[in-house]
């Protein structure tokens, strides 16, 4: 029988989080490939924000029409007003992550025979959805790695890319919240630490 499989037990709820550059959708799929289903909150968000009529409304009450260029949100704009102005990301945050957390409650009655669920997320901790799980996870990365994944990604400066990790809460104030931390430095190999935590979790 699958260790990750118990009887008669709610799914352990399971946060996963990183900054930008940390690689925690990397570490999401090696998640997955122990048969833990992933929840992607980014993911579920950009779909949010494309198709809700209710939500692009709201963001175009709060950016104006240009949020929305040629029918398709237009992130960068956003990213550059929150940077800007942050109390704008805190009206952005309480539009979008209401309508995420519903998208999770269905995603989680849908695997209710799972024994781990695995909630991914940037912002688990800032936007406070941590509080409704029962462990986290923080995938940590130095800033050069991070820089170096991102501008290869996102083909934007490195500049760019270091404002936006400067003005993220540090690992260091993350580390407080979480149980459990995965190195993704490229010099520690991220298959054995993942199946350590796998192993722990399953003893929950």
């Amino acid at each position: 029988m699958n260790t990750l499989l118990k009887e008669n037990k709610k799914p352990l709820l399971v946060g996963l989080t990183g900054g930008i550059g940390s690689g925690k959708s990397t570490v999401a799929k090696i998640f997955q490939a122990y048969k833990i289903p992933v929840f992607n909150s980014d993911v579920i968000a950009k779909s949010i924000i494309n198709t809700d009529i209710e939500v692009k409304n709201e963001l175009i009450r709060l950016f104006g029409i240009e949020v929305y260029k040629d029918g398709k949100y237009n992130s960068r704009l956003v990213a550059n007003e929150v940077f800007k102005y942050p109390s704008l990301l805190k009206q952005l945050n309480l539009i979008v992550h209401p309508k995420v957390g519903g998208e999770f409650e269905k995603w989680i009655e849908l695997h209710q025979s799972k024994r781990i669920l695995l909630k991914e997320a940037a912002i688990l901790i800032e936007s406070g959805s941590y509080q409704n799980l029962d462990k986290l996870i923080l995938v940590i990365a130095d800033k050069e790695s991070r820089i170096k994944r991102v501008v290869k990604r996102d083909l934007i400066s490195s500049e760019e890319i270091e404002r936006r990790i400067n003005n993220q809460m540090s690992d260091e104030e993350k580390k407080r919240y979480c149980n459990y931390f995965i190195y993704n430095n490229e010099k520690e190999l991220l298959i054995p630490q993942i199946e350590n935590i796998v192993k722990e979790l399953s003893k929950v």
